[in-house]
């Protein structure tokens, strides 16, 4: 449903992508991975339709990205600077469905169905403010979720969060994506967490003029939990394999 065909970007005569092609099959959830200056954010942006790419061509469900295509969500990591401080946390969540036409009621039932769906269904009269970052950061994944988007993009959106808030995250964005079967494409710098969320994972050599290192299926069960998943020897390998292309070329 998304296909990338020899894309290239860059800033001004700076090289940052080169050659990406790259196919994901509805309700994928792909990982993007590399280090750190690869172009990750880039690319995530360039799909989105925010940047234009250079050369090359973008696809979503067969049709071209010149702009922000519909049905496309972006959650970022700095979601509290994407959160309105004066709207209630149901406003937040509800307002990309005043661009459906929906009237206020079926708006704040939708985003309260949503709400209670990534387990804050309490919280819909707070405001950002008096949530703590891990309830924030699932603010802005309801509000991704709530006009069901073919396409989910996700720039390192945990990567600001403690331990524990990140692993319960983490599991609630697998049983989301089990449950509604968005396409997503997740941008990471954790080698464990791209391994441990993805049906695949891909990495990007080192910049500039980053290409795709190493395209890798995740033989995982779809099931996965913090400790038996990552104790698996199979976890172990692909984590390892997924290691060593981050670390290919990068200085010692």
């Amino acid at each position: 449903m998304l296909c990338l065909d020899s894309v290239a970007q860059s800033y001004g005569d700076h090289p940052v992508l080169h050659d990406i092609g790259l196919t994901v099959r509805d309700g994928q959830l792909l990982c993007v991975v590399g280090p750190s200056g690869c172009g990750k954010s880039t690319l995530l942006r360039t799909i989105a339709g925010l940047l234009p790419a250079r050369e090359g061509t973008i696809t979503l469900d067969g049709t071209p990205i010149t702009g922000v295509p519909d049905r496309l969500a972006v959650v970022f990591q700095d979601y509290g600077r994407s959160l309105f401080p004066w709207l209630t946390v149901r406003d937040n969540v509800a307002l990309p469905l005043r661009r459906q036409g929906l009237g206020r009621t079926a708006r704040r039932a939708e985003a309260d169905r949503i709400l209670t769906r990534v387990g804050l269904g309490g919280t819909a009269r707070r405001h950002p403010w008096q949530l703590s970052g891990g309830m924030q950061q699932r603010v802005a994944i309801a509000r991704a979720l709530v006009c069901r988007p073919s396409l989910l993009l996700m720039d390192e959106p945990f990567g600001s969060l403690d331990a524990q808030t990140r692993e319960d995250l983490e599991d609630l964005l697998l049983e989301v994506h089990g449950t509604e079967g968005t396409t997503i494409v997740f941008v990471t710098h954790d080698i464990d967490e791209s391994v441990y969320l993805g049906d695949r994972v891909v990495v990007l050599s080192p910049g500039p003029a980053s290409k795709i290192a190493l395209d890798l299926p995740v033989d995982l069960p779809s099931e996965r939990d913090q400790i038996n998943t990552r104790g698996l020897p199979t976890f172990v390998e692909l984590r390892a394999e997924v290691g060593r292309a981050v670390r290919a070329g990068t200085p010692s």
